[in-house]
This record gives C-alpha cells, sequence and structure tokens, in this order.
C-alpha cells in the first residue's frame, strides 16, 4: 500500500520570479517536494522563511506558508544542485527582448548551463518560458548535451508546456485553463503529460510537437496584440467620424462572430509587446503581425496629439500621469505605455508628475520624474491628467481637486466623462 506522505517525485523549478514560485508553491502542495533554484539572493532567503516575495498574488502567499510548513518548498542559489536532486526540471526563466527588439537570451542561457551541469539520467526537462519556435529542441536541449554529455531522448527527457496565466490571478489560471503540451518524443509527452495532471489538476492538450507548443504560445500573444491594433485603428477612426467606439464594440459584439478588443493609450506587460517579435524575428515580417506592433505602441503620440489640438503646445505645461504601472492593479514596469508618454512629454518640454499607489516616490523618482501626491497641493496645478494605468485606488477619484486641469486624456475609457465635465475638465477618450 501507497505512503500517502510519501512525495510523488522531486522537482526543481528554475526560476521563482512571479509565475516560478506559484507554480513551485502549487506542486510543493499538491504532493511534491519541491527545491526552487534562482539567482536573487533576497528571493531564495524570502522563500525559505516560507515568505511570497511577489505581492498582489491572490492565494499566493498561503500555498507559500502552507509549503514551508510541510517542508516540500525549500529555495536556492545553486541550481545544479537543485537538478541534481530532482526528478523533473521546470524552466522559467525570462526571454526578453532589448531596445532594438532582438531576442535577449542571458537568463536562460545561464540557467541552462547550470541545469546542463546538475542533470543525470532520467531526468526530464519542460521548459515554460515563452521562447521562439524551435529553441527547446535546438538551443536548449542541444545545449544540455553539449555539456552534460547525455543525449537527449535517450538519456533524458524533454517537453515544452508554456505558461498561460495572468497577473492578479495566477493561482485561479493554473487551475482554469488547459495545459498545452508538447514533447521531443512519445515517452517524453507522456511523462509531461502525467506530471502535469498530478501536479496543477488541471485539463491537458496535448499536442504533436514541442515547435507546435512553441508556436501556440506566441501565437495567443500576437492574436492579442493584432486585434487591439485593430480596435485602436478603429478608435481613431471613430474619432474622425465622431462616432462613440464604445457603443460601436457593444453593438458589434451582439453579433457572436464579433469580438472587438478594447482601444487604448497602449500595450504593455512582458506578454503581448514582446512576443510578436518572437515570430517578426523569424522571418514573419511585412504583414499584420509586425505593422500591429507599430499601431500600439504609437498610441501614446496619438494620444498626446489629441491633447494638443484642444490647448496647444505643452511647453511648460504641468502634466500629470496616473499609473506608472503597465496595466491596472498591478506593480509592473516592462513596456509600460507611461514610459513611452514620459519620453515624448520630456521632448516637448512639458514640466512631468506621475501618481502611482502601488510604488513608493522614491521608485517613481527612479524613473527620472518627480512623483506626485493626490493630496499634495501641486495637484490643483496640474493643466493636464493623463489617465495611463486604471488602479482600484482612482475609482473615487475627485476631479474637482484639478482646479487648473483644462484636459483630462482618459488612456483607458474608464473613467466617468459626465463627472470630469461637471468638473470644469475638457473629457477625452480614445475614440470615445
Amino acid at each position: 500500500m501507497t505512503n500517502m506522505n510519501q512525495p510523488l517525485g522531486n522537482v526543481a523549478v528554475v526560476g521563482l520570479g512571479k509565475i516560478g514560485l506559484p507554480l513551485a508553491a502549487t506542486f510543493a502542495n499538491n504532493g511534491y517536494n519541491v527545491f526552487g533554484a534562482d539567482v536573487n539572493e533576497k528571493v531564495v532567503s524570502s522563500v525559505n522563511q516560507g515568505k511570497s516575495h511577489v505581492k498582489n498574488e491572490p492565494g499566493l502567499e498561503e500555498l507559500v506558508e502552507s509549503a514551508y510548513r510541510k517542508r516540500t518548498l525549500t529555495a536556492t542559489q545553486n541550481t545544479a544542485e537543485a537538478v541534481r536532486k530532482s526528478d523533473i526540471v521546470i524552466v522559467i526563466v525570462p526571454v526578453l527582448i532589448d531596445d532594438q527588439n532582438h531576442v535577449d537570451y542571458t537568463y536562460i542561457d545561464s540557467a541552462v548551463e547550470s541545469i546542463a551541469k546538475g542533470i543525470t539520467k532520467g531526468t526530464l526537462v519542460i521548459f515554460e518560458t515563452t521562447i521562439p519556435t524551435g529553441d527547446t529542441r535546438n538551443r536548449f536541449g542541444k545545449r544540455i548535451e553539449e555539456v552534460s554529455g547525455i543525449t537527449m531522448g535517450e538519456d533524458f527527457y524533454l517537453a515544452y508546456s508554456p505558461e498561460r496565466v495572468y497577473s492578479n490571478r495566477i493561482i485561479q489560471d493554473l487551475k482554469k485553463y488547459p495545459k498545452v503540451v508538447g514533447g521531443l518524443d512519445k515517452k517524453s509527452l507522456e511523462l509531461a503529460s502525467s506530471f502535469y495532471r498530478k501536479a496543477l489538476k488541471c485539463e491537458l492538450i496535448e499536442v504533436s510537437s514541442l515547435e507546435t507548443a512553441e508556436f501556440s504560445k506566441v501565437a495567443e500573444c500576437v492574436y492579442r496584440d493584432v486585434n487591439i491594433a485593430l480596435a485602436n485603428e478603429m478608435a481613431k477612426f471613430a474619432d474622425q467620424k465622431g462616432v462613440k467606439m464604445s457603443e460601436v464594440i457593444k453593438a458589434s459584439n451582439s453579433q457572436p462572430y464579433s469580438n472587438i478588443h478594447y482601444p487604448g493609450i497602449g500595450v504593455g506587460g512582458h506578454c503581448i509587446p514582446i512576443y510578436p517579435y518572437f515570430f517578426i524575428n523569424r522571418g514573419l515580417t511585412n504583414g499584420v503581425t509586425e505593422l500591429s506592433r507599430t499601431i500600439n505602441d504609437t498610441m501614446s503620440e496619438y494620444a498626446i496629439a489629441k491633447i494638443e489640438k484642444e490647448i496647444g503646445s505643452l511647453q511648460g505645461k504641468n502634466v500629470l500621469i496616473l499609473g506608472l504601472a503597465f496595466r491596472e492593479n498591478v506593480k509592473e514596469t516592462t513596456k509600460s505605455s507611461a514610459l513611452l508618454l514620459l519620453k515624448q512629454l520630456k521632448e516637448k518640454q512639458a514640466k512631468i508628475y506621475v501618481n502611482d499607489p502601488l510604488y513608493t516616490d522614491s521608485e517613481i523618482a527612479g524613473f527620472g520624474v518627480p512623483p506626485l501626491s493626490l493630496e499634495d497641493e501641486r495637484a490643483a496645478e496640474m493643466d493636464v491628467v493623463i489617465l495611463q494605468a486604471y488602479h482600484k485606488q482612482y475609482e473615487t477619484l475627485a476631479f474637482s481637486k484639478f482646479a487648473s486641469c483644462k484636459v483630462l486624456l482618459d488612456g483607458r475609457n474608464a473613467l466617468n466623462s459626465v463627472e470630469i465635465s461637471q468638473a470644469g475638465i475638457k473629457y477625452i477618450g480614445i475614440g470615445n
């Protein structure tokens, strides 16, 4: 008879970031003994004290604390050691793009080197990081072979299963969305599928190859980017025609084959503005995918042009940006439209201020712009206010405090235009 206290196996989770830690904590609460590996000493120390360094993620703190009490989750900076002790290795280390939109493998290549130094025969390695098609096999699998001296498909198994979660609901999404799984061969696929069924207790979609699984994740992001760009393009045209895009969306989407997305001041984050380049840089050029990136990245320029149309030059004008984060209620600035706004407003020699309740004053100042509390009397001196991220703290914002404000640009079409107009402020939306 099986001992119910005996772990199902040892798992190394390489990368304990905002997705890696939820994965590690979930595995550790579903019967596995988990070794988390991360290069950040503070992250490792936090996990080893039973604390989550990832905030604003419902349910995560409880899972980390539970795993700590059960002694099923520990962390280390020694990735090779964690891998050496494990039967299964999950890789969730970021792949980014540089300023020229070229793929930056710095972090994951380093992690793979460490994995290769610790891997033993019979180990299953699963990549969850979003990567260009073919990299699991041709870049990472081959590199593990070169360093370790053992062969994929014979001595170790290889699979790819993309993360498909959304910040602020990661734990919920791990159960909700089917796990797409592709393997190097039949045995790799079987092992990976068996693991996820037990570790996440979720539905699976098994695909025919590593490359199909890799392609599917990037395709999800491209779909969203293209459809947001379409909404933005139509919103600009709606502005020309004096049509409210919000009404168009409601009317058009009542037809079951229409799913028009919502326009806005831009697209930020680790996914949508980055992953389309994994296709573009590998040959998908001069098409809708590439054009959509341009459209979405120039929406902040369009928003500023709308403001200038109302009040003229922004030189010397006091401009307040509400929301430094790339989207509402998430403390993350990667590819945030706020950064594009800051760059353009500086070029126009405006006096820029930023408010974001998720960030400290020193964190905001680190972006080269002064922070401004909404309780500060200088709020009454703002000529322009731009809503960039609609944090929950802004839901009860009293616009009367912006006594000198001439224009409020609602970059997310989220605010009450009537209330703003009653405060004597010109309201402008995107396609609205």
